[in-house]
């Protein structure tokens, strides 16, 4: 009786985050996402365009006098908001789009990173203008333009407990569970063991602050994103007949004109849009915590090169990944509702999203697939949530920043968020896929809400230092 009652418990749970989260990610947040977008990149003058060039020339240049910065460097911000992005979603986000949406869901994950880059550039100078100082260095994001763009200080204070929740427990769980299910079924190393193991990896790392998370970050990042494309590119160059039939595919499929994506063209966009945004985050406000903690000449150059950060995580890393399941034709299509196989190109593989990944590689490289992605999603996981406890960490930082709370009161609160993160990393890997994802998308559509309509309300702000910046340059 007491198994029979858990079990009705845990089906009433998932019912109710099931209802939540088709009420936080209606269609309205798409429409408001794009049109973010839209607004932005036309208010911008296609910043995410015209700057390119300007974008690569900071991101590695130099500090005048490193010995005086207060905050991290603009690469280390930009890699900090980079292993963020890439994680997870790159892999398993793309296999899941895929599945549920079909081959059209890229297009529309396309769409979402072009414009998202002129999100991610109004959100992230305003996290400049809007920074504080802490004794650690700069701090801010979101509940700080929204404290003082928007003079909300109780929104502002919702919005970090909300980042603090999402960011310190439910998006680790996502990222935990992803890297286990690889481990599986590459070398049979039990959940528990893999999500036991990167939370110890983690705590050496996120005890040691800002300037350690820095420092791994700027390290792990780049190579890991180098690595994982040139693997991509000799999966494509031997699969590279079927490249120009499957990128016809992506954009017929992204508007229904095949028959059977035509089925589920609401499910292409949804997925697209959704795993897009879970990607690359423009839009969510965590790629604006770390843009505030570097410490730059103006404002708008850490807009400008978290704008490229976006391209590089979803034009890049994204599509590296939809190309070789594409190319391989290792995927299936499911109904998003009903879980039925309405496209069975790979039948062993079922619902088996990272599997997607790993069989394309296998595909061209015999044997090496599984290994190639597990250990790529262990780097990507790894780095993925220790962006995340940058957030949670700048976020709880804000909560204390009105001096009512005692800077021994602080540490004590931030040695309790580390526990729960690492906590919540070893509960991911065990979990089950999809209530895992469920949560996370939870917290990324919520986070969403609240920071899109404020920086859509305090765009003016980040174009007016656009302006001022180009003025000057």
């Amino acid at each position: 009786m007491f198994i029979f009652s858990n079990i009705v418990n845990l089906n009433m749970f998932e019912k109710v985050v099931s209802s939540i989260n088709s009420i936080v990610w209606s269609p309205a947040l798409v429409v408001l996402l794009v049109g973010a977008g839209l607004y932005f990149t036309t208010r911008t003058r296609f910043v995410q365009l015209r700057r390119i060039g300007l974008m690569t020339r900071i991101l590695f240049r130099k500090h005048d006098n490193p010995k005086e910065k207060k905050g991290v460097s603009s690469f280390e911000a930009f890699c900090i908001a980079l292993s963020g992005r890439v994680g997870t979603g790159n892999i398993v986000g793309v296999a899941t789009a895929i599945a549920l949406g079909g081959p059209g869901a890229v297009f529309w994950m396309w769409i979402i990173a072009f414009f998202g880059a002129s999100t991610a550039f109004v959100e992230s100078t305003l996290a400049q203008i809007y920074k504080f100082s802490h004794e650690s260095g700069f701090r801010g994001g979101p509940a700080c333009y929204i404290e003082k763009g928007l003079h909300s200080r109780w929104l502002a204070v919702v919005f970090a407990m909300i980042t603090i929740i999402a960011t310190g427990i439910l998006l680790p769980t996502v990222q935990a569970n992803g890297m286990a299910t690889a481990a599986m079924n590459s070398f049979g190393i039990k959940p528990v063991v893999s999500g036991l193991a990167l939370a110890f990896l983690m705590g050496l790392v996120i005890v040691g602050g800002i300037k350690r998370i820095a420092k791994a970050a700027s390290l792990v990042t780049p190579f890991m994103a180098v690595a994982y494309i040139l693997i991509s590119l000799v999966v494509l160059a031997l699969n590279w007949r079927a490249v120009p039939s499957l990128l016809g595919s992506i954009v017929q499929n992204a508007f229904g004109i095949n028959p059977l994506c035509g089925g589920i063209l609401g499910s292409t966009i949804m997925m697209g849009v959704k795993r897009g945004l879970f990607s690359n985050e423009a839009g969510q406000g965590t790629g604006a915590i770390p843009s505030a903690s570097a410490d730059v000449k103006h404002p708008a150059e850490q807009g400008l090169v978290q704008a490229f950060s976006v391209y590089v995580d979803t034009l890049l890393v994204c599509t590296a990944t939809a190309l070789m399941i594409l190319s391989a034709g290792t995927y299936n299509i499911l109904d998003a509702k009903t879980g039925e196989m309405l496209l069975a190109n790979d039948p062993g593989l079922g619902a088996n999203y990272v599997g997607f990944t790993q069989a394309a590689v296998d595909s061209v490289i015999g044997g090496f697939g599984g290994v190639f992605v597990s250990i790529a999603l262990a780097f990507f996981v790894f780095t993925t949530v220790m962006a995340y406890y940058f957030d949670s960490e700048s976020s709880l930082m804000y909560l204390c920043s009105d001096g009512k709370i005692s800077q021994k009161a602080e540490r004590v609160l931030i040695r309790i968020l580390q526990a729960v993160l690492l906590s919540s990393v070893v509960y991911g890997a065990v979990k089950e896929a999809n209530l895992v994802w469920t949560l996370g998308d939870i917290g990324v559509g919520i986070m969403a809400w609240v920071n899109v309509i404020s920086i859509i309300i305090l765009a003016p702000k980040a174009i007016g230092a656009l302006r001022d910046y180009e003025s000057k340059c």
